[in-house]
């Protein structure tokens, strides 16, 4: 057999034979989607979940703008207004841009690192729709009488039952708390996969800088969710229990919340734009056909962010009085968290000097990435100062700066991501021209709409302000910044459209068409249900481009390496699962029996958890066992 092929097997049709088990019940269909436990299904789930979020926080960011655009504008009530800007960031830092990150690493981090699946396939399954489940929760308040209104930190006391009456707060507090058991189930199972389950041969220092990110990113979800969860656990305890966590009257301390919440909420940044560094990392030494620039360093630099993202969180709370020391420490421990960053800045620049960039798509969300994630960082080194931040502090200078990080920092990078890996994921490519045209719409409205913020927020105009007044100069920077709304509007539509096409009738992709240096580049695409047929064999970085150059590649003492191998072994993969599903839509359901103390549904839920739980615990392997041969042999395969 030939050693270190380029191109294995595409997935296989019906089998028979020795060594080979009965598929799955559920091949086709809806069935096949709830009961799956592939690791890359679930990453296609998450993806599209995401997507499908962010066409709702788009359209409520698009409803704001509206009523922003004039001065005096009634087009929504301050109610509503209220709703739509809660609703907007609940669900991009939450239900949008960081499940995408989660639902990038759910399908390439065993492939990149020669995995069959993650290390517990149905608790993948489970962490999907745990969070899915948490996301149409947290929604379906807009129907059941209002959504919560408090902004996406929802501080203390305007949870108060008293100051918030209504159930919008119960369902952001109930949908989180369910919703954030799936993050941190995933992350530990990215954990274990990554440490045990790496090809022979790749050691921590050979891993792709996308799979190191994503480890730094798991290590921060175990650590900062479970503040967030013990928060959300007392508001929900105040508002269904009456305990006083959060009341001032009684002793309760809402700055309390405040503590808890950025524990988790700067951690939560870096949890967000971690693994947007990945992408980046693998697209601009991919484009730039050359090995990424400092590797070691890049991997200290992020190991370094983690570390430090826990040392920052109260530079978001310079204006309650902490006092001057707190306030000094905090920023300078803000300006540390900024030297690995822009560590990781000249890396990539060198990775792409002196490089034969191609500017494909790809390539251009990851330039735009750099452009603007560097503005993103200035002005945070701005709020980093106590002086600066409480002149700024809750003024749109703080909107048009998040936006530059999340928004222009780790969306764009994901829509290289996407562009990247989507002929991998479905053995098509994405149209080069519309991806340009797309690309350009989206840039160019994305800087109309929050570079004018910047100076708004400069003159004082506040956050969460429902309306303004006309003739204090406002009123240039709202219409500009309106107007690029339509402008990036009609790129993310005309996305949709692109991959929409491509998905049915773009060009095939062939396995590798960008020349690609890690792992996933060596099988078919899309990658068969078990990934390698042959278990690879990793000998240095880049495995797999060293493979296919070895003019261009050397090992760790100078000489010429071959990258890869393979062995030959057998393959089990593991049998679909019902009991994800149940468990997730049993949480989902006794949810509304917490909301409306309804207790004997909460109770029966919990019940059915239980039960749910115990037959997971006994339930079969399942599954196929597959052997190499066989597969070979039925499909014609040389040596």
């Amino acid at each position: 057999m030939a050693i270190g092929r380029q191109q294995a097997p595409a997935a296989p049709g019906p089998l028979s034979g020795p060594g080979i088990f009965t598929r799955p019940t559920w091949t086709k269909g809806i069935g096949s989607w709830l009961t799956t436990v592939d690791h890359k299904r679930l990453g296609i789930l998450y993806i599209v979940t995401s997507f499908a979020f962010l066409s709702l926080a788009s359209i409520e960011a698009f409803i704001i703008r509206l009523q922003l655009a004039v001065p005096g504008q009634q087009l929504v009530s301050p109610d509503v207004y209220n709703q739509l800007f809660t609703m907007h960031g609940l669900t991009m830092v939450f239900l949008a841009i960081m499940p995408l990150g989660t639902g990038f690493a759910n399908y390439f981090v065993p492939l990149m690192i020669g995995a069959r699946d993650l290390a517990f396939p149905r608790l993948n399954a489970f962490g999907y729709w745990i969070y899915a489940f948490g996301g149409i929760f947290v929604y379906m308040s807009v129907f059941l009488g209002g959504a919560p209104d408090a902004g996406w930190f929802a501080y203390a006391p305007l949870t108060s039952l008293s100051n918030n009456p209504g159930n919008g707060i119960d369902f952001y507090m109930i949908g989180l708390l369910i919703g954030g058991v799936g993050t941190l189930v995933t992350a530990m199972n990215l954990i274990v996969t990554i440490f045990s389950m790496r090809a022979p041969g790749m050691s921590m220092m050979r891993m792709p800088v996308f799979v190191w990110m994503i480890l730094v990113t798991a290590f921060l979800i175990v650590f900062a969710f479970p503040p967030l969860t013990i928060a959300l656990f007392q508001v929900i305890m105040d508002r269904t229990f009456g305990t006083l966590f959060y009341v001032p009257e009684a002793g309760g301390l809402p700055i309390l919340w405040q503590h808890l919440f950025w524990i988790f909420g700067h951690p939560e940044v870096y949890i967000i734009i971690l693994p947007a560094f990945g992408v980046i990392s693998e697209v601009i030494p991919t484009f730039s056909r050359k090995p990424i620039f400092g590797y070691p360093v890049m991997i200290l630099s992020g190991i370094f962010i983690g570390f430090m993202g826990f040392a920052v969180w109260s530079h978001h709370m310079f204006t309650t009085g902490l006092g001057a020391v707190a306030n000094t420490a905090f920023a300078l421990t803000s300006f540390v968290i900024g030297v690995p960053t822009g560590v990781k800045i000249f890396n990539w620049l060198g990775t792409m000097w002196g490089g034969s960039i191609r500017f494909a798509t790809s390539m251009l969300y990851a330039m735009a990435f750099l452009f603007m994630f560097v503005i993103g960082g200035i002005t945070g080194i701005m709020l980093a100062m106590p002086p600066f931040d409480a002149q700024a502090n809750s003024t749109y200078f703080v909107v048009a700066h998040f936006h530059y990080v999340m928004g222009g920092g780790a969306l764009f990078a994901f829509m290289a991501g996407v562009y990247y890996w989507f002929p991998k994921m479905t053995g098509r490519l994405l149209p080069e021209r519309f991806g340009q045209l797309n690309f350009w719409l989206i840039f160019i409205g994305f800087n109309i709409i929050f570079m004018p913020q910047h100076f708004a927020g400069l003159m004082g105009m506040p956050r969460r302000t429902q309306t303004y007044e006309a003739g204090i100069g406002l009123e240039i920077w709202n219409l500009l910044s309106t107007a690029g709304t339509f402008i990036m509007g009609a790129g993310m539509i005309l996305l949709a459209l692109n991959v929409i096409y491509a998905f049915r009738n773009g060009k095939l992709a062939g396995n590798d068409p960008w020349d690609g240096r890690t792992l996933e580049w060596s099988i078919s695409s899309p990658p068969p249900h078990y990934n390698f047929d042959e278990q690879p064999i990793v000998t240095d970085r880049d495995a797999f481009w060293a493979k296919k150059h070895p003019e261009l590649s050397h090992g760790d003492d100078g000489s010429q390496w071959e990258g890869m191998d393979f062995d030959a072994h057998g393959i089990h993969m593991p049998g679909q699962s019902w009991y994800p599903f149940l468990l997730a839509l049993a949480a989902f359901i006794g949810s509304f029996g917490v909301l409306y103390t309804n207790w004997p549904l909460a109770i029966l839920m919990l019940v059915l958890m239980i039960g749910t739980t115990y037959a997971w615990a006994f339930e079969g392997v399942g599954g196929e066992h597959i052997h190499p041969g066989d597969h070979h042999a039925a499909e014609g395969a040389t040596d």
